[in-house]
């Protein structure tokens, strides 16, 4: 079951997922607001049984990004050994992981395009699995992480690059132009270990495979990342946290393959699915 937050004829629900379109379930559930408080109130196998049987309601609609109004997305920065060699600045693989926030306005959903800003066009991808925080924690054992995650989606963490070189600390003003990526299409439940252990992740542009690699080559394991956030930081449900990506971004490239209107990204995982996005300049 895959659960999606969408617009249609200028109101937004959330529902179920099908290949036919949309089952509207939030009008069943006026309690739950949003797909944020489904997960804090555990309410996913409720919408699950909710969806059974019956038929689409939309087939017409456009996808937001699935936690609409979270209160934190943290990123997770240069978490693969090729990605930390692409710097080229001789460091071994560093002590601790690299975290930068991003916001909800940074990000739009599933088959809708990121947006070139014009004040610079080095806007470049990154395919990442996100996970969301169903179960709050804070100074969560790396051995209990997995029982703190309610859902998975898919990321493009869309950057701009030269703007995450303004400073010498931070990259968010690079992290965070409106609309620069991607969260979705949708959240499918974490039942299993195995949906994070053994996942693939595959990031095409206009076709070409750019990045292709596997989260066991994490450097930093995603019950690491839960673990050390949650050290400073009370994790509450509806978080999500973006695990790092592959080595393959565009900026990787000699010289550069910076995305340009026109161009297709496609972020997939099996049993996740696939993010697809266009590139559009702001108008």
């Amino acid at each position: 079951m895959r659960f999606a937050t969408c617009t249609a004829n200028g109101e937004t629900f959330y529902g179920a997922a099908t290949d036919a379109g949309m089952i509207a379930l939030s009008p069943q559930f006026p309690h739950w607001p949003s797909l944020r408080d489904v997960i804090a109130a555990g309410g996913l196998p409720a919408l699950a049984q909710a969806a059974e049987g019956q038929p689409v309601t939309h087939k017409d609609f456009t996808y937001e990004i699935p936690i609409p109004n979270p209160e934190k997305i943290i990123c997770v920065g240069v978490n693969f050994p090729d990605r930390n060699a692409e710097y080229k600045d001789g460091s071994a693989q560093p002590k601790h992981m690299s975290l930068f926030p991003r916001f909800p306005r940074s990000f739009t959903g599933a088959e809708r395009p990121l947006i070139r800003p014009p004040e610079n066009h080095t806007l470049d991808y990154e395919g990442e699995v996100a996970v969301v925080i169903g179960k709050a924690g804070r100074r969560i054992k790396p051995e209990d992480a997995y029982d703190h995650i309610a859902a998975l989606t898919l990321a493009n963490e869309g950057t701009i690059r030269d703007w995450v070189r303004h400073a010498k600390f931070n990259v968010t003003q690079g992290k965070n132009w409106d609309n620069s990526g991607a969260i979705g299409p949708w959240l499918v439940p974490f039942t299993d270990a195995a949906q994070l252990d053994d996942a693939r992740i595959v990031t095409r542009v206009n076709g070409e495979i750019r990045q292709d690699d596997t989260l066991a080559r994490m450097m930093f394991p995603i019950r690491e990342e839960i673990a050390y956030i949650s050290t400073f930081t009370t994790l509450q449900p509806g978080d999500v946290i973006i695990t790092g990506t592959p080595t393959g971004a565009g900026a990787r490239f000699d010289p550069p393959k910076y995305l340009v209107p026109g161009d297709v990204v496609e972020v997939e995982v099996e049993g996740i699915g696939t993010l697809r996005n266009t590139v559009e300049d702001e108008a």
